[in-house]
This record gives C-alpha cells, sequence and structure tokens, in this order.
C-alpha cells in the first residue's frame, strides 16, 4: 500500500499537479495486421502473416523466407513452373491457344477490330511471346552453374551484363545492365555463368530490388564464396512510356553479401573498380 501511495503521489503535490512528473503512458493502438481479431473480409485462402518477419508483416513470399535453391534445382519458381516444365506439346499448345483468347478479349476491350490482318495472329504471337519473356522460372540452376576448383581468393567483377525483364506492377519491360563481383573460396564460375545466371532472374516477372538480391543470394549459397557484391542500372518502361515519363531517369540498386558487407574497405575496391571507363 505504501509503495501504491507513493506512485499516485508522486505526479501531485500538495492537490497540485507535479510539472516535472513524467507524462503518462497512452496505449497504442495495434494495427489490423498484427492484432489477434479477425477482420470480417478474412479469407482463409490468402496467406496467412509470417510471424518471423520483420514488423510481422506480410512476407514477400516466396522471395526471402523459401530457400534459393529447391531440391529439384529450381529456384523461386512459380506457381505453375512445374506444371508448365512437365506438360506434353499437346498441353503446351493448348496453353498458348488459353493465352492468345485471352489476349484477343483485352483487345475486344480495347476497341480493336481482331479479325483485321494485323491482329489476326498478334493473340498468338504474343502468348508465345509471354512464355519466353517468363521462361526463368523453369531453368534449373544446376545447369546454369558450373563450378570449378581454382585456389584463387582476389575479386571477380563481371560488368554491364545486359539483362531485359517485366516489371511485375505494369507488365512493361525494364532493361539495363547488372554488374556481378565475388571473391571466391577455392571455386570459381565459367565466367559465361555469371550472365546466365542473371538472365535466368531476369526472364519472369520482377522488381529491380528483388533481381537484385535473388542474383546474390543464389551465387552465394551455391558457390559458397567468401562474399557477393550485385550492382544492376535499369531504365523502366513504366516510368519512362506512362505516369510521369521521364525519360533520362534511371534506377541503380544493390546488394552486398558477405565479406563485402561485413568490410568497408572491400565494398569501397568494388565500387571503385566498378566506376572506372573502360
Amino acid at each position: 500500500m505504501a509503495e501504491k501511495h507513493t506512485l499516485e503521489s508522486s505526479s501531485e503535490v500538495n492537490g497540485s499537479k507535479n510539472p516535472h512528473s513524467p507524462l503518462p503512458v497512452i496505449p497504442t493502438k495495434r494495427s489490423k495486421l498484427v492484432s489477434g481479431a479477425t477482420p470480417s473480409h478474412y479469407n482463409p485462402n490468402v496467406q496467412s502473416l509470417q510471424s518471423g518477419t520483420p514488423l510481422r508483416q506480410r512476407a514477400a513470399s516466396p522471395y526471402t523466407l523459401n530457400p534459393p535453391i529447391d531440391s529439384d534445382g529450381l529456384s523461386w519458381p512459380s506457381k505453375g513452373a512445374r506444371s508448365r516444365l512437365d506438360e506434353s506439346p499437346e498441353e503446351s499448345k493448348a496453353r498458348v491457344g488459353r493465352i492468345a483468347d485471352a489476349v484477343k478479349v483485352i483487345l475486344e476491350e480495347l476497341g480493336e477490330d481482331v479479325d483485321r490482318e494485323g491482329l489476326l495472329e498478334t493473340p498468338e504471337r504474343y502468348a508465345k511471346a509471354m512464355l519466353y519473356f517468363t521462361k526463368g522460372y523453369e531453368d534449373n540452376i544446376r545447369d546454369v552453374i558450373k563450378v570449378f576448383e581454382e585456389d584463387h581468393d582476389e575479386m571477380v567483377i563481371v560488368r554491364d551484363i545486359e539483362i531485359f525483364s517485366l516489371c511485375e506492377h505494369h507488365l512493361v519491360p525494364f532493361f539495363g545492365k547488372v554488374h556481378i563481383a565475388y571473391i571466391p573460396n577455392k571455386r570459381v564460375l565459367g565466367l559465361s555463368k555469371l550472365a546466365r545466371l542473371a538472365e535466368m532472374y531476369a526472364r519472369r516477372f520482377q522488381v529491380q530490388e528483388r533481381l537484385t538480391k535473388q542474383i546474390a543470394m543464389a551465387l552465394l549459397e551455391f558457390l559458397r564464396p567468401r562474399g557477393v557484391a550485385v550492382v544492376i542500372e535499369a531504365t523502366h518502361m513504366c516510368m519512362v512510356s506512362r505516369g510521369v515519363q521521364k525519360s533520362g531517369s534511371s534506377t541503380t540498386t544493390s546488394c552486398m553479401l558477405g565479406c563485402f558487407r561485413d568490410h568497408q574497405k572491400t565494398r569501397e575496391e568494388f565500387l571503385t573498380l566498378l566506376s572506372r571507363k573502360q
């Protein structure tokens, strides 16, 4: 009771409030994302919150929580990647037909005449193009990367690798160059394999930030080097041809892992070599 009396009287002096007493703590409202209550619009088919993610936000699954390489060699495959891999030629043809029919509906809703000469074969061409643009989901990383034993422990950089990808927000292209560096730990890659790795992750629906991270994480997982650094410089058509329409803009993203993240001098050496004009 004495303790309670002391706490109660600490905020008042002679019946008046003490100006030097601490302000009362006002309880904050819990976010709907982390509250225990079930919202009225709850959908059990939507992936539940990931308790292991920062702030318990929805995870960008499967790009951060799942391992980079599955047991069958696919790397962060899409939901239907394995069905695309296993389908027969007849099933593949049927898939092209379904996509073409959907494209035809889009063209009709845009007010176009799908029977005019210029558009007669456009739906099928577009279907085949989209399957090519997203073929990276089906690539087996074990077929893409070949590892060699080599007693080398200095930095390896492959720069100016051209990439073409599709922005998943507007389904329009973004393109540019990726620069990849790693410091081997007795194992190296064939230099062309770094370009193939970048191509594998670019040929899918992407955002540049994720593309940068996926290349770095996969290389670190597969090769086990001392460190990996990836920088991408790209132009986004969703920003150039629509919206703000800023044709001179470009976006640079980076991901540093291992000694590139831990040691400033290693990171600075990479960025210095990268800034030199060839």
